[in-house]
């Protein structure tokens, strides 16, 4: 049966309210950086824990924590004091494809950006005049300014060729979003949560056709931008608010 776009509103509202809550956070990934207070440690954790955020959860998070205890539990003080000595032990680590030269890459583009600057949210501020999928794209080039292999590239994603970026979404979300519930950082005040896009998978991408808020079959960046522009119709200033909707309805409910 279809339901009205009333409806779908209340529905969301409803699903959004029962995940968006203190009680998700050990179940899921952004446990790891909910460990530090320091903005920096978080943003790092943050970066980090969303570039491995795929495949099984549950290896997710021990990936990411084994990643955080390599670097001695203080990730911004580990990666600016690091040397090549120092970053040798994370060539045996490994999540799915993203293996030890990858995460040494990583480490290295994170020294060299928080060298010249004190938080991330600074590469992205091109959103103000060119739209986010146009600065994820700069943030990209900046990061892949550090000396890398080709195939590093790949866990970086790129929307201005396509991809949906959800794993950049989601970091996204998790630095800007404030809504004072506990899940969501909030630490970036100089990006607006109506630009945010909402991170899309297979599972969000499911609800979102079977609720009718999305029609295009591919997940990708076109898919995103149809489904926020959905989103949107319900909350103007906060539409990926209902990637927890979504997110709890497909992986938990298996709606």
């Amino acid at each position: 049966m279809k339901l009205s776009k009333k409806e779908i509103f209340e529905f969301l509202e409803l699903k959004h309210d029962q995940y968006n809550q203190p009680s998700f956070i050990d179940s899921d990934p952004i446990s790891i950086p909910h460990l530090f207070k320091k903005k920096q440690d978080i943003e790092i954790a943050c970066f980090l824990t969303a570039t491995i955020s795929w495949g099984n959860r549950k290896s997710i998070i021990i990936n990411a924590r084994k990643l955080i205890q390599m670097m001695d539990d203080d990730p911004h003080s580990f990666i600016m004091g690091a040397s090549e000595y120092d970053l040798l032990p994370f060539r045996k680590f490994v999540h799915r494809t993203f293996n030890g030269e990858d995460c040494i890459f990583f480490l290295q583009s994170l020294k060299n950006i928080f060298t010249k600057i004190e938080s991330m949210e600074v590469l992205f501020m091109p959103v103000n005049n060119i739209g986010m999928n146009q600065a994820i794209g700069h943030f990209r080039k900046e990061f892949l300014s550090t000396p890398h292999l080709k195939r590093s590239e790949k866990h970086l994603s790129d929307p201005m060729t396509g991809s949906a970026a959800k794993r950049i979404n989601m970091f996204l979300r998790w630095m800007v979003r404030n809504d004072k519930r506990g899940v969501d950082f909030g630490l970036w005040k100089r990006i607006s949560t109506a630009d945010l896009f909402c991170p899309l998978d297979v599972h969000s991408g499911n609800v979102a056709r079977k609720l009718g808020l999305l029609n295009r079959k591919a997940n990708d960046w076109k898919a995103v931008e149809e489904l926020t522009s959905s989103l949107r119709l319900f909350d103007p200033d906060d539409p990926v608010k209902y990637d927890f909707a979504l997110f709890g309805l497909g992986v938990f409910e298996r709606f």
